[in-house]
């Protein structure tokens, strides 16, 4: 049989590049071409996925246009055989139209090119989309998007779903985390070793029993190639580890990690402080994290780095991060990191520390 050609848009994205480096180093492409709004030297990749880039038929185009898009698929004489949407905006708090644009017209307009073509499209949507409730969240349970990005999510789902003829498979993840996350638990790991640095207890909102359910990057990217091959087209799996995790047993690993104490505000106090304002409970807590870290990376040496320890207001509310990832092993699919350890975290602060964008003391 032989090997599909695929095309991987966002290519140069966390799960998109990760995603690229899985196909490559397991031969399962005939051709790969990526593309995406960014460019491969302006973005800071591990060696690794430099040296794949350099040999990957990369182009930049803005996938919300439909002549961009249209290019990104005709370009050479190539009969595609996949399509992984690893595209669109991932920064929170951003304005409808910026939503809109980067994530609706993005999935929309790639999920039309796809149909036009009988091209098999796998779309990599949010585990946000989901009722935010202590009890894991399967595929058939309520919607009720608790950020914004994940509004723009589920509409882009639901446009999807009404393209005539298009043979798709939506993706929900969990936090996906690992080597290169630089939004997931990497901000959680940043903030430990400002604590560390000021030799201070580390205290989060709410309780320790707030899920923040996690998948590791490889079983991301190992997931999605397995459901292009083994998922049942017009269905939606999501993607998270057995670990249940929460933000006791995160701190427990930071604790470890870095030699810290940590606590919580408890779940009455957090409503109290949160309900007068979030805006300035957010922004009173990004200003004791984001001077202290600048102060650590310059004592360090490091003058550039992609890694803060910012935390959005819309992620500092008490919503359960909560999905149930079982489905997809009735499939075939096991995951190879079923539970966040203390070695995984360190891995993720080696990947960095070995680019010179993490304090190297720790």
């Amino acid at each position: 049989m032989s090997k599909p050609n695929i095309l991987v848009l966002g290519g140069l994205g966390f799960i998109g590049r990760n995603l690229v480096a899985y196909l490559v180093k397991n031969g399962l492409a005939g051709h790969i071409r990526v593309a995406d709004k960014g460019l491969p030297a302006l973005v800071s990749m591990s060696e690794e996925h430099t040296t794949i880039f350099e040999k990957i038929d990369f182009k930049q185009a803005n996938l919300a246009r439909e002549a961009s898009v249209n290019k990104v698929f005709d370009d050479g004489d190539y009969k595609w055989g996949l399509v992984f949407n690893c595209a669109g905006e991932t920064k929170y708090s951003q304005t409808d139209e910026v939503y809109k644009e980067n994530i609706i017209d993005v999935s929309t307009t790639a999920a039309k090119a796809a149909a036009k073509r009988q091209v098999k499209f796998i779309e990599v949507s949010t585990g946000q989309v989901y009722d935010a409730g202590k009890k894991a969240s399967s595929e058939d349970d309520k919607v009720k998007p608790w950020t914004k990005l994940a509004k723009a999510k589920l509409a882009a789902e639901e446009e999807i779903k009404k393209i005539p003829s298009l043979s798709y498979i939506i993706v929900r993840p969990a936090i996906v985390y690992g080597p290169g996350d630089v939004s997931g638990i990497t901000p959680r790991l940043i903030i430990a070793a400002v604590y560390k640095n000021l030799g201070e207890q580390m205290e989060f909102l709410w309780d320790k029993e707030l899920k923040i359910h996690t998948v590791h990057i490889t079983d991301v990217v190992a997931g999605l190639w397995h459901l292009s091959q083994k998922g049942v087209l017009g269905q939606t799996y999501n993607l998270a580890d057995s670990n249940d995790t929460d933000q006791g047993s995160v701190n427990k690993l930071l604790e470890a990690i870095f030699g810290i104490k940590t606590n919580f505000m408890g779940n009455m106090t957090s409503k109290i402080a949160t309900a007068v304002a979030m805006k300035t409970v957010a922004d009173t807590a990004n200003s004791n994290h984001l001077g202290p870290w600048s102060v650590l990376c310059k004592e360090q040496g490091i003058v550039n780095t992609p890694l803060t320890p910012y935390l959005d207001e819309e992620l500092l509310y008490s919503n359960s991060y909560s999905v149930d990832g079982t489905k997809i092993t009735t499939t075939g699919f096991s995951y190879s990191h079923p539970k966040m350890s203390e070695n995984d975290l360190r891995e993720v602060i080696s990947y960095f520390q070995n680019l010179s964008y993490f304090p190297k003391k720790f």
